[in-house]
């Protein structure tokens, strides 16, 4: 099956919808689909272009077994809201002659991340002109986030904006999303419930998992093992509630048996080193490399996950995952009935958002517990291990997507329906049917 991955986030970025992007592009390509991706150059969370990438041109390469051309963009120093706005934008529009090159390869499926929604008018003509089922996945409600986050406030900006993206979701074959919330969250814009699937973030439980021993970590910054470290990391932005956790950090600065680390980056990171100032408690460190991760994870005796009240039941943060598979205790900001609430609170510490007095109780709590710390990070290992498979979500998304090509009637081009799952070897392999097309034949 021929997948087209459209978004403007993918690897190398460490953190966020690039990474789940491309491990799932990784994922599909793996099971013996020909996928490939338009994307732009890596600069999330930095905001920042990485390095052997360019803003200005367009590129391709291929990684990981799959095929990816990255459109120019333009990335703002400091991102505002009108900033993000034009940021999309120029994605949105230098992204167009791409799709039109994929034209005659002819994708079975047009797979369009969002953010960014400015990407689905390109996305649908794809399919519509290709015949492809035109399918939306969705890591973030970026026209709700920007309203309710007051990145944007005129009101009749957002009437617009949501009629317009009530129109485009209607337009799409099938409409996917993280958690059954946001699932659902998605027949509220009015799209038939029959098109709303549910794919949630993963984590592979064989890269993150507990250490038997303390993380390098821990001598690299002169932590001693008898301090309780409190580790945020991730994005550094707006829907985090970040400066929530430095005020935790304040208040329990006299206790000298606490170290709050911040690791990551984002457009909040200056304004969080200053609130910090003049702290001896407060240790920050850059984004670490995938192969840093299950040391930087396992610095943690309690993970924090701080998150703003008006963002909370717009966003599941894709952090979640890993901090699960660490086995480490974990506290949350959410507000009961959100899908972050009942992630964690069975398995975690969940507080109520923008609540100093609560984040900083439980912190305490749990760093004189040490086997209440030990428990829940158990229960959240066994959690990640039973549920948060990845094979799961990708099967659900070809098994899915296998009924949308049959109802399409699967006689797009000679040689019948595409084929699904893994790669066939031995006789399956020999009775493949041959490609349909000279470019379906030729190699990348």
């Amino acid at each position: 099956m021929k997948i087209l991955i459209y978004g403007i986030n993918y690897a190398p970025e460490l953190t966020g919808v690039g990474k789940y992007t491309a491990e799932m592009a990784v994922l599909l390509a793996s099971r013996g689909h020909d996928v490939r991706v338009v994307c732009a150059p890596p600069y999330y969370p930095e905001w920042r272009v990485g390095e052997g990438y360019a803003s200005w041109r367009y590129q391709h390469e291929t990684r990981d077994g799959v095929t990816i051309w990255r459109a120019p963009l333009w990335v703002p120093a400091r991102p505002s809201g009108l900033k993000r706005m034009l940021h999309l934008a120029s994605f949105a529009a230098t992204s167009l002659p791409l799709l039109v090159r994929h034209v005659l390869w002819r994708p079975h499926a047009v797979m369009l991340i969002a953010p960014t929604l400015m990407c689905a008018p390109g996305g649908l003509m794809l399919a519509r002109i290709t015949r492809a089922r035109a399918w939306l996945h969705i890591q973030d409600y970026e026209v709700d986030a920007a309203f309710d986050l007051g990145l944007l406030k005129s009101s009749f900006a957002a009437r617009m904006a949501r009629r317009v993206e009530s129109a485009l979701l209607r337009r799409f074959d099938a409409v996917s999303s993280i958690t059954r919330q946001m699932s659902e969250r998605a027949t509220t814009k009015g799209v038939d419930a029959s098109k709303v699937v549910c794919l949630p973030n993963w984590v592979d439980v064989s890269t993150i998992f507990p250490l038997t021993r303390p993380s390098e970590f821990r001598h690299l910054l002169g932590i001693r093992d008898d301090q309780k470290v409190v580790l945020y990391s991730g994005n550094m932005g707006a829907k985090q509630g970040i400066e929530t956790l430095a005020d935790a950090a304040v208040a329990l600065a006299a206790r000298a048996d606490l170290t709050f680390v911040f690791c990551g980056s984002g457009a909040a990171k200056e304004g969080l080193r200053e609130r910090c100032s003049g702290l001896t408690n407060c240790v920050f460190l850059p984004l670490q490399p995938l192969d840093r991760l299950n040391e930087l994870l396992n610095l943690a005796d309690i993970h924090v996950l701080p998150q703003r009240g008006d963002a909370a039941d717009l966003v599941m943060p894709s952090k979640l995952t890993g901090m699960f598979a660490s086995g480490r205790a974990t506290v949350a900001m959410a507000r009961r009935g959100t899908a972050l609430y009942e992630a964690v609170a069975p398995r975690g510490v969940v507080v109520p958002p923008d609540n100093l007095k609560a984040l900083t109780a439980a912190i305490t709590a749990l760093a004189n517990d040490t086997e209440r710390r030990a428990a829940l990070g158990k229960a959240a290992r066994a959690y990640a291990e039973r549920t948060l498979s990845p094979e799961s979500t990708i099967r659900t998304f070809e098994e899915r997507l296998a009924m949308l090509l049959r109802e399409l009637g699967g006689k797009r081009e000679k040689g019948g329906t595409p084929s699904f799952g893994a790669r066939p070897s031995g006789a399956a392999a020999r009775r493949r049917r041959k490609p349909a097309t000279a470019e379906e034949a030729a190699p990348d």
